[in-house]
């Protein structure tokens, strides 16, 4: 506690000094969370700010009574109301349910405050947030989260209400059992490896992406693109006969041929994967029915390559994740499915699915024999092996039609130089969400489009991971709103 304390205390120093004249008003709960705001409160009254402390219930807990009598002696008597820094302190990890009574209207007051244009700054969590789940009715809106020790689950969910999310270190080492890593930038940095000076486009890699029906076609232009400014070297569209010219007039960088037959008659599904591809990405634009949940299962048989499935490649598996299973197994395989997609696969409600989004990976890994990139707020990876990640990089600007099949090009880039599909697929959401804060940045997401995405993709890969700032173990930033 006492470490929890002194080290929220220094990064509100740090990152705070211009509003501490105003003073500071922390306001405490019961338990070990109320605990923690009065050990912050001896140590910013200990640095000559003035701290006023509100107390929304008397506290309970021994070592949050001890924190109380040693910080009293150096407090203000009361809040003026123009404090500029307000400090949830009621509810830690521990609490769950909606807030009720004078907790719930002390949430209220951290509203009000907020709205007056104070800076709200939660110790854990914002009270009314399950640590677990991101769940919430009644819950305080936090410009700025001082979590300790470890990134918990539920804060990777309750973005909105967080703001800008910081560990702290207090001496546990950083993680926690039962917490999945988080994918950050050197990490990613460390697993791609770079293009080398004399490199061809042989080198890069050749990329097949099966896909671009009628009224689709933009799916595949898109994987393509997203995967040409990933670093691979060529890449084929296979659609269908009537796509053909919407899909070379749309990117004339890439090759195109029909399927199942191409202009002179011969198999362009066999010609591409016997001789050609070194990755498959099958699905974006790909369609739901008899002839193309014919075709996914020959190409997959066919090819024993690396592969990654999207969209409706996965979507003609429906209910049979089994079957999938059987033509992903023994090579590297990625599949990336938002949350009705796993739901189809799986054959569950999507109710069920969205309950645990990390069970539910966890499930379709084991049954898909494939790495699986679960889409969305955060988005969790995992694989066959139960190896689990999760990428909070992103925008609500990913929140369009298309942008999943920018993933999905991604992902297949990726898989020729990263052979491991579990490490190829983290990396890609996180690039992905990377791609989304560049396009966003200085702008609204609701007014940012998938072209801008793309050029946000650009320079996603220039690599710059800022040096960790004792006590801060990592950073996630705040999440721009519409």
């Amino acid at each position: 506690m006492q470490r929890a304390g002194a080290a929220a205390a220094t990064e509100i120093v740090r990152r705070l000094p211009h509003l501490l004249d105003h003073g500071v008003h922390i306001i405490t709960g019961a338990g070990n969370n109320g605990g923690d705001g009065w050990v912050l409160a001896r140590a910013l009254a200990a640095a000559g700010v003035r701290v006023a402390v509100t107390e929304a219930a008397p506290a309970k807990t021994e070592d949050a009574k001890a924190e109380r009598a040693l910080a009293c002696p150096l407090l203000a008597t009361d809040a003026t109301g123009r404090e500029r820094i307000v400090v949830d302190a009621l509810l830690g990890t521990g609490a769950r349910g909606a807030p009720r009574g004078d907790i719930a209207r002390a949430i209220e007051t951290i509203a009000g405050a907020r709205a007056q244009g104070a800076t709200v700054v939660a110790l854990d969590v914002p009270s009314g947030i399950d640590a677990d789940t991101g769940e919430s009715t009644t819950a305080v809106r936090a410009d700025l989260t001082l979590t300790f020790a470890a990134l918990k689950r539920g804060l990777l969910s309750a973005r909105s209400a967080s703001g800008t999310i910081v560990v702290l270190d207090i001496g546990l080492g950083e993680g926690a059992d039962g917490l999945p890593e988080l994918v950050g930038e050197r990490w990613v940095q460390d697993m791609v490896p770079p293009i080398a000076a004399d490199a061809h486009k042989g080198v890069r890699g050749r990329l097949a992406i099966f896909g671009g029906g009628a009224g689709m076609t933009g799916a595949a232009v898109l994987a393509a693109r997203a995967a040409m400014r990933s670093g691979i070297g060529l890449v084929r569209l296979v659609v269908p006969r009537d796509s053909l010219p919407i899909v070379q007039e749309a990117e004339p960088y890439a090759l195109a041929h029909a399927w199942p037959v191409d202009a002179e008659g011969r198999d362009a599904t066999q010609t591409t994967l016997s001789s050609w591809a070194h990755v498959l990405l099958l699905g974006p634009g790909l369609g739901a029915t008899d002839e193309t949940r014919q075709l996914a299962r020959d190409v997959l048989g066919q090819w024993r390559g690396p592969v990654v499935v999207d969209a409706d490649g996965l979507n003609v598996f429906a209910g049979e994740a089994a079957a999938l299973g059987s033509l992903c197994a023994g090579r590297p395989a990625l599949l990336t499915p938002h949350l009705a997609e796993a739901s189809r696969l799986l054959g569950e409600d999507s109710e069920v699915v969205a309950r645990d989004r990390y069970a539910a990976a966890a499930r379709l890994a084991a049954v898909t024999q494939a790495a699986v990139v679960m889409k969305g707020v955060p988005t969790i990876i995992t694989a066959p092996d139960g190896r689990t990640m999760v990428s909070a990089s992103g925008t609500p600007a990913l929140a369009a039609a298309g942008s999943g099949d920018l993933l999905a090009g991604i992902s297949a880039s990726l898989l020729v130089r990263v052979p491991d599909a579990f490490v190829a697929g983290a990396c890609a959401a996180w690039v992905h969400g990377r791609a989304g804060e560049v396009a966003t940045r200085g702008r609204a997401p609701r007014g940012v489009p998938l072209s801008r995405v793309l050029e946000g993709l650009e320079l996603a890969w220039n690599f710059s991971p800022p040096p960790p700032s004792y006590p801060a173990l990592l950073e996630l930033p705040t999440v721009a709103e519409a």
